[in-house]
């Protein structure tokens, strides 16, 4: 009885009595919650190596051996977590009011370094944040907030300039696609300008192909018909040579004829016939034949090719007229090399120069000549004063300048439709409302405009420049020689394309040449 006492055992968790004979075991409660807790909490694998801090990352300041990569950064603790260091910042009620943000490496420039104290304010006098002990030592009297209210102050304006650039974004955005409708529709209508064109050129090659068929055709016909007429004739004359020749050969006959009264009775008859044969000759006149012909298909020609260039000029001047207005005008240039940025390349054009004006062979210099030039006649040239514009229009942003050597003259912008054959003064540059021009004598420069003049004072210099904005009616002259000095500018609106204009006083030898600037 003792002995199986002695071989009976008892579970020290449940108290369980076990017999180790015929041993029956039960579930290991304790240990089997163990398990259960073990399975729910999970074992915690070691972290990642993308999860440590590198040399660019912000690293955990609580995690000891290698770090992990901090997660937040605190501006109150000026610490940086890992995530499972952060944790008590989501935890503990006082932690979650401090303010967390983006990890940064520069959490310690928010210490005051005189008080090594955080610098939670803000001294609006010296534009600066400083802690509590700055605001009573070196800023006590200052303009000071906390920096949290400077910061929302600086918010409020932040997003005031924000709104503007969007607002200004928008409006860009808006130009832009203006802008890019204008580009099409300009595309569009140039693309329907040219297609017309063709169809327009190709019928007026067609019609000339045709009128040059027909006038072919007409001299052609003309020639069979007079070729014929006269092969009439030649062979009419042929056969009256022929009847000649055989009356001759029976006078000569006769007049060897010994008999008197075969001689007389012959006679009678033959010289009879000879009286009654056409004696009277063709009177053939100087024909120019078909000279005429050619002569009026040169006239033809030469009023086409007038035509034809007036028109061309008229074309150029509609397409030329066709711009696009930007939303906001550039500023006006300062300096000379802003001014050089416009720089236009400009040639004298040939078909408007006064018959005594000399145009060199690049037509940039003008020189006043005593001998009358030969200049043919031109529904575009100045023939009662001594002027001469450019062959390009200037409908932009334009600069230009004018030495002058010898002398001086005016420089000038004009419209197209100023006079020109008009020996009155309302065809000089400046003495009607359709130019602009700077008189610049060696003593003094005169603007004029309209037949009013202005005095205009400024360094005497050899060079003027020019310089014109079409759309923004701004037309300014400058004295360039080391510097530049603004000598006059005028304001207003135009309303055609302009020309650069130069005008010259009756001094032999002066000359004016529009500069090279590139």
């Amino acid at each position: 009885m003792e002995r199986m006492r002695r071989e009976s055992y008892s579970c020290p968790q449940c108290r369980t009595d076990l017999h180790y004979r015929g041993l029956s075991l039960v579930k290991n409660t304790m240990f089997a919650d163990l398990v259960e807790e073990l399975k729910k909490t999970g074992l915690q694998a070691a972290p990642a190596d993308h999860c440590y801090a590198g040399p660019e990352d912000v690293a955990c300041d609580f995690c000891t051996g290698r770090k992990l990569k901090a997660l937040k950064s605190c501006l109150v603790c000026l610490v940086s977590y890992c995530e499972k260091h952060l944790q008590p910042h989501h935890d503990v009620a006082p932690l979650k009011k401090h303010k967390l943000i983006e990890p940064s490496k520069k959490l310690q420039e928010n210490i005051c370094s005189r008080h090594d104290e955080v610098m939670k304010m803000f001294c609006r006098t010296d534009q600066q944040c400083i802690c509590y002990l700055c605001s009573v030592d070196e800023h006590k009297g200052h303009d000071t907030v906390s920096a949290a209210a400077e910061r929302t102050e600086k918010q409020r304006e932040l997003e005031v300039s924000r709104q503007n650039i969007q607002q200004r974004i928008q409006d860009r955005e808006k130009d832009v696609k203006e802008l890019q409708q204008e580009v099409e529709a300009i595309n569009d209508s140039a693309d329907k300008a040219v297609e017309d064109s063709e169809k327009i050129f190709t019928e007026l090659i067609r019609l000339m192909e045709k009128r040059r068929s027909d006038v072919k055709q007409q001299v052609r016909s003309q020639q069979g018909t007079e070729a014929s007429r006269v092969k009439v004739l030649q062979e009419k004359l042929e056969q009256e040579i022929t009847e000649l020749k055989r009356k001759d050969a029976e006078l000569e006959q006769l007049s060897h004829t010994e008999d008197y009264n075969e001689f007389l009775q012959n006679y009678h008859s033959l010289s009879r016939l000879s009286q009654s044969t056409d004696s009277s000759s063709i009177n053939i006149r100087p024909l120019r034949y078909f000279e005429d012909v050619t002569a009026a298909v040169s006239e033809l020609r030469d009023k086409l090719h007038d035509a034809l260039r007036e028109k061309s000029k008229n074309i150029s001047l509609t397409v030329t007229e066709v711009s696009v207005s930007l939303p906001q005008p550039e500023a006006e240039p300062k300096t000379r090399a802003e001014f050089l940025k416009y720089a236009h390349e400009l040639t004298l054009d040939s078909y408007t120069a006064y018959t005594y004006l000399l145009l060199s062979e690049a037509s940039t210099k003008a020189t006043v000549m005593s001998e009358k030039q030969s200049y043919f006649k031109h529904i575009d040239r100045f023939t009662g004063w001594y002027q001469v514009l450019s062959t390009e229009t200037l409908t932009g942003r334009s600069y230009w300048e004018v030495e002058w050597r010898g002398g001086g003259g005016h420089v000038a912008v004009a419209y197209r439709n100023i006079r020109r054959t008009d020996n009155t003064i309302r065809g000089i540059f400046g003495l009607n409302d359709k130019s602009w021009s700077l008189a610049c004598n060696q003593d003094r420069y005169t603007f004029w405009y309209n037949n009013v003049y202005t005095p205009v004072s400024g360094p005497q210099s050899s060079r003027v420049g020019v310089y014109l904005d079409h759309s923004a009616g701004i037309l300014s002259f400058y004295s360039v020689s080391e510097t530049m000095t603004l000598l006059h500018r005028v304001q207003t609106k135009f309303t055609q394309p302009l020309y650069a204009g130069l005008r010259f006083y009756y001094s032999y030898g002066v000359t004016a040449e529009l500069c090279k600037l590139k």
